[in-house]
Order: C-alpha cells, then structure tokens, then sequence
C-alpha cells in the first residue's frame, strides 16, 4: 500500500494476517496455506504402493480421497478394508468402516489381520448416500470444535460407494415404481466427495473407498468404466482400477491346472504423487493372502532396475556395485535392499538427465553464435 507524505512515496509492508483469518473465520471449513499429506498408509503392497506415492512404504494419505474400483472379486474389499484398515490400526488411525453391502464379516475381518474392538474401529452399516454424508459432516463438526492437540487421525472407509442409494431410489422402491432416479445419484456422489475433499484437507482425517466397473462399449478407450459417474473421480487425489485374472500357478510358481487365488491387475488412472497410468499384477493365494512383495520383480524390471543377463538378472546400486540373481532369488532380502538404495539411485538418474539436458542447450548456444 502507498501512501503519500509530502513529496516522497513510503511503502508499509502489507500483513495478511488479518486478511487470512477474516476468511477462515468467516467461511465455513475453509483453511488456509498448503496441506500437504503428512500421514500415508501402506496398501500392504510395495509395488502398488510405489505407483501411487513415489515410495514402496506409502500408499494412500490422509486429508484426502482415494478411489479403488473393480469388477466384482477383483480384491477391493481384500486391499481396502483388509490391508488399508490393518495398516491404519497399526499407525494409530482410527478407523470408520461404513459397509454398504453387509458383506464385511468380522471373522473375515480377523483373518486378514483387522482388530474390530470399540477404541480401534467403528463400523457402520448404511445404504443410504444421505446418511453418510450427514455422519461425515456430523463428525467433522465434533472434530473441529475439539483442540487441536486432542484431535485423533482418522479414516473413513467406503465399502462400497457404488452400492449406496440415493433417496428417490428407496422412495421408488417403497412405491413399487422402479423408473431409475434421472442421474441424482450421479450428483449425490459427486457432492459426497467434493464436500470430503474440502472438509478433510487440513485434518488428519481421509477416505477410502471402494467402487464397481463395467466393461467399455467404446472400441477406442477399452479400460473398464468406473460406475457412479465421473464427477467424483474428477475430486479424487488417487483413483486405481482393478481387474480380476485368474491365479493357476502354486506356492512355488509352478503352473498349475486350478485355480489357487486371484491376481489383481492394478492400474493407478490417477495420482498426484507419482507417474499415473502404470499398473502391477498383485498375486493374492486363497491359502496365504497376498505377499507384500508381489508385483515388485516385474515392477522393477519394467522400470530397467533389473536387467537380464543370461538366464539372470543384474541389479547395479548407487555405488555401482553389482547383484546378480537368479529370479526366484530375488525376494524378501535382496528386494528390501533395491528399496533402501532406489532414492539415492533414481537422484542420480535425475542428476545425470540435468546435465545431458544442460550440454544440449550449451551446444545449440554454440551453434547459434
């Protein structure tokens, strides 16, 4: 701001302290500055965990919206409400599980390792759209009235967002008259996320939720269609597709003839944390559950980390040492070590880019002149 004194021009510093807090004091649920994800939660897979983050150790944050989406059997509910609450619980986040499909059974819940009592997990069975967005905005009311040193981290898990009804749908349903509801469930979804998606962005607080697809009819964009409509994947900070294969190899990797469990087929379609459109195959056995390191061979191979040589494959680190392996040797251990060394490794690759690119633009100033 100028002011004028006399015949000289003064400039006064503007402050906009008070400018900020006139709004956010002002504006319903409205904050101010970044809000950058401080809490991740692991999906219980490396690989899958690496396409959405950048980072083998996270996999989803709070303070945002995460969609998973897939055909029925496709290891929604197994990654979501199995490992994604696991992993919460054992980071401390309490965790709201709403089911709409009355399917998440707690001995289902216990064997993949979910604790269900009161302080860790509060799960609700609703059907309707409305209802869980009245207890979302019901909680975050209670939340932000608390102090800010007694607030708990918190995620709500969706199983699933597609089974959710809108009010004309059960309105229909009571009459008998089953005409479709004019794409009100469409909006409702996207006004459930949005609405999430503002509430939860400067709390410890984030959502997980599940979704069906179905095939494409469009022969040019052949991905499987999320259901639901688009406008709350457009809200939605991480969006992974999934497509259920058949898993026909045993626990040594020997073909077989039946069917022993399932291999998801992940596509990340969305993320602000990484390359989006890369997928891995995640193998889940009926007998063990998935293996956390499932899906990170074929990830790292994709990626040149390991490259074949022979009927081996060669790994060479940040100092340039080299591992050579068979591939069933490449597990557990020497996976764990590529992890630990990948950072410094990809900053050289970063570096080395930098300086190619520099040495271009020196040439072809050199040139010019």
């Amino acid at each position: 701001l100028l002011f004028r004194i006399g015949d000289n021009m003064a400039t006064k510093a503007f402050d906009p302290s008070k400018f900020r807090n006139s709004l956010t004091k002002s504006i319903k649920g409205m904050s101010s500055g970044f809000n950058d994800p401080k809490d991740w939660i692991s999906t219980g897979n490396f690989a899958l965990n690496y396409l959405l983050s950048g980072d083998f150790r996270k996999g989803v944050p709070l303070g945002k919206v995460s969609v998973f989406a897939g055909e029925s059997g496709a290891g929604k509910s197994y990654i979501v409400s199995g490992n994604i609450v696991k992993s919460a619980q054992e980071q401390g986040i309490f965790v709201v599980l709403i089911d709409s499909e009355n399917a998440l059974d707690e001995k289902w819940l216990h064997a993949l390792g979910v604790e269900t009592t009161d302080d860790k997990i509060l799960k609700l069975n609703m059907a309707m759209i409305d209802d869980v967005a009245k207890t979302i905005s019901t909680f975050m009311d209670d939340y932000r009235a608390m102090d800010e040193d007694d607030r708990p981290k918190v995620l709500f898990v969706v199983d699933s967002l597609g089974m959710l009804m809108s009010p004309t749908e059960v309105n229909q349903f009571e009459a008998g008259d089953m005409k479709g509801d004019m794409g009100r469930k469409a909006k409702a979804l996207k006004a459930l996320v949005t609405n999430c998606v503002n509430m939860f962005g400067s709390h410890n607080v984030g959502m997980v939720v599940t979704n069906h697809t179905y095939a494409s009819q469009d022969m040019f964009d052949p991905d499987d269609k999320i259901s639901g409509g688009s406008g709350f994947i457009y809200a939605s900070s991480m969006v992974v597709a999934m497509k259920k294969l058949k898993l026909k190899e045993d626990a040594d990797g020997n073909k077989t003839s039946t069917v022993n469990g399932i291999r998801a087929a992940c596509k990340v379609m969305k993320t602000r944390y990484a390359k989006p459109f890369e997928g891995v195959q995640v193998k889940i056995p009926y007998e063990t559950g998935m293996d956390p390191y499932s899906g990170m061979f074929d990830l790292l191979e994709a990626k040149g980390l390991l490259e074949k040589q022979g009927n081996r494959y060669k790994y060479i680190d940040s100092v340039g040492e080299e591992t050579l392996e068979y591939r069933k040797n490449w597990t557990g251990e020497k996976l764990e070590m590529i992890m630990a060394d990948l950072p410094a490794k990809e900053a050289q690759m970063v570096n080395i880019d930098n300086a190619a690119e520099e040495a271009v633009i020196d040439h072809n100033e050199e040139f010019a002149e």
